[in-house]
């Protein structure tokens, strides 16, 4: 019926490079067994790779899917951006400059996409989970990230999916653990709810 490709971070790898399943064991794959469920034969790709940052996901474009013409491309990457910005032994000022660096890379990404190819563009925000303090500091970078991505994504008519309220709402009814691993990745539960999430935003 056609290709659909997923990118971004280990949050969309999913251990797939150390698996036997070429999707992982994350939201890719249960997406991809939903629909195998319903009789559709999409082809779908997982080219998320764990340790990427937007910049990375950009200079791989070209190869890992414009050249493969997808009909569908959904992207999950910026939280490792953050944690760079957050480690990062710098002034506020070049943090934002860090940041700016990301979003340019985020817009690189979707006017290639725009202007070389069909796909519908499926943009996925990028999350952080606080619990006793870790990553709190994380969590204003996340919100101006955030921000930046949906302006992009109404600007090139992509399909922005909020993750972060409904994903914290979600914690507060089944608590922390149930949903993260560590506030970065996600549990089954939790990648079983993403997946339900990116279900209904294809229009499959």
């Amino acid at each position: 019926m056609g290709l659909i490709i997923f990118l971004g971070d280990s949050i969309t790898a999913a251990d797939r490079e150390e698996s036997s399943n070429e999707l992982g064991c994350g939201y890719v794959n249960i997406f991809s067994e939903t629909l195998k469920k319903q009789n559709q034969d999409w082809t779908i790709l997982n080219k998320g790779v764990a340790g990427y940052i937007t910049e990375r996901v950009a200079q791989t474009l070209h190869a890992e899917c414009i050249s493969l013409n997808p009909d569908y491309v959904s992207i999950l990457v910026g939280i490792n951006d953050i944690g760079l910005i957050v480690d990062a032994d710098a002034s506020e000022q070049d943090k934002l400059y860090m940041l700016e660096d990301s979003i340019r890379a985020y817009h690189e990404m979707l006017f290639d996409l725009s202007r070389e190819t069909q796909a519908k563009v499926i943009i996925l925000e990028p999350f952080i989970f606080s619990k006793d303090g870790k990553y709190e500091d994380w969590i204003p970078w996340q919100k101006k990230m955030s921000k930046n991505i949906h302006k992009l994504a109404r600007n090139y008519g992509a399909y922005f999916i909020p993750l972060q309220e409904p994903m914290n709402k979600k914690i507060k009814e089944m608590g922390f653990d149930t949903i993260t691993t560590d506030g970065i990745h996600l549990t089954e539960t939790g990648q079983h709810m993403l997946a339900q999430v990116v279900k209904e935003s294809f229009c499959l």
